[in-house]
């Protein structure tokens, strides 16, 4: 049987959020697979946005019931599923 995973969307971070910032506030949902905050490669600065992904899918539903418009910092967060990857051709 193959474990489901679920990827959340999060936005409207503020720049000096850290990938332990994410961590520590998504926590409380399930164990974290993974925690990305999307850097410019040019300049190395945060673009505003991430991804974590969570063990399970109820966990990321749960997650984004409680923190989707959550003041973080001093902004609301947007977090949502995120959407697949499109495929390269």
């Amino acid at each position: 049987m193959v474990e489901q995973t679920a990827t959340v969307y999060i936005g409207n971070l503020p720049w000096g959020t850290t990938e332990d910032d994410i961590a520590g506030l998504f926590g409380d949902f399930g164990p974290l697979l993974d925690v990305r905050i999307i850097q410019d490669p040019r300049t190395g600065r945060s673009r505003g946005y991430g991804f974590v992904e969570l063990a399970s899918p109820g966990n990321a539903t749960k997650a984004v019931s409680a923190l989707n418009g959550a003041a973080f910092n001093g902004r609301a967060l947007m977090v949502s599923n995120a959407r697949p990857k499109p495929r390269r051709q």
